[in-house]
């Protein structure tokens, strides 16, 4: 377990640095071409690599590092539940969406973001949905877990904020990405939310209850349970990559787009810290053994790493 440890925080760290080198070229580097004519030959080979492949680097490596952290902390078959259905449902949703406008409305994907699968939607595109699908997840169902509700009603709460802290990151997300001087998609209609339709939210709600409910289902009633200890990593995850969205839109647009930034603190950092802070200290339901003893089997000394 300890090497998995280390790789997992390792792909975190690299995950933060390139999103710090990509915040770096965009607000500071790119608005200043001046600097860019002082770099030497090397040095503009190795920052035209990381504008044409940051984008692609920090969202496979968010995803590595979440999936080995699903591993580790949960189980192999808990995590593909999870990230099967969230990657190949949100890509669908993805190639539906970029061919009808339905459920997202009309738009396209610009470069910047790696192959393109069927000419439509880069592939790290359904990763994102994966590795940020699970840290909501599993923040949310941590918080109702403490509740005195029934297991199924916990499950349809889980679902529930799951996609609206989701949803919520979309909110900053979709302007940086679309609507500044260096876009990676484009919208073909002008949204009446901040340029954004109103269709794109419901779309984003949508589709996350949809491959959450799913994976909840392939759980046969588990729940995707953690601890707040084991929480430190998902919490990291939604935060930084709202700090990343959050900065890119506060910086290159205007002051309107302080609007969407403050629903997205209101509706997905602060539920998202609370799920964290009142998450069970530790986990040790009967609900939760199956998992506890399918975790033990793919990790035998798991339980004396943790103490």
């Amino acid at each position: 377990m300890k090497h998995l440890r280390i790789a997992e925080r390792a792909c975190l760290g690299i995950h933060i640095f390139s999103m710090a080198f990509g915040l770096a070229g965009l607000l500071l580097v790119l608005p200043n071409p001046e600097f860019i004519a002082q770099l030497s030959p090397f040095g503009l080979k190795a920052f035209a690599w990381g504008m044409s492949q940051g984008g692609v680097s920090y969202i496979i490596l968010g995803a590595i590092a979440v999936g080995l952290f699903g591993y580790r902390t949960l189980g192999l078959k808990p995590l593909l539940a999870f990230f099967l259905p969230s990657f190949f449902l949100s890509l669908s949703s993805e190639l539906l969406g970029t061919s009808t406008g339905f459920p997202f409305g009309a738009y396209h994907y610009l470069s910047g973001l790696g192959y393109k699968v069927a000419g439509l939607v880069p592939f790290t595109i359904p990763l994102s949905w994966f590795y940020m699908g699970f840290v909501c997840f599993v923040l949310a169902t941590a918080l109702f877990e403490a509740t005195p509700l029934a297991r199924w009603q916990r499950q349809i709460a889980a679902i529930s904020l799951g996609a609206i802290l989701l949803t919520a990151w979309d909110l900053v997300l979709d302007p940086a990405m679309s609507q500044t001087p260096y876009p990676f998609w484009a919208f073909e209609e002008v949204g009446s939310f901040f340029g954004m339709p109103y269709r794109n939210i419901a779309g984003w709600i949508g589709t996350g209850v949809v491959y959450m409910t799913v994976a909840t289902a392939l759980q046969n009633g588990k729940q995707f349970l953690l601890s707040r200890r084991e929480l430190g990593l998902p919490v990291a995850v939604y935060l930084v990559n709202f700090t990343f969205g959050a900065s890119i839109t506060l910086v290159l647009l205007d002051a309107q787009f302080t609007v969407p930034t403050l629903l997205s603190t209101l509706f997905g950092v602060v539920p998202a810290l609370l799920c964290w802070r009142l998450a069970p200290e530790e986990v040790a339901s009967d609900e939760d053994a199956p998992r506890r003893s399918e975790a033990e089997m793919d990790y035998p000394a798991l339980e004396t790493a943790a103490k």
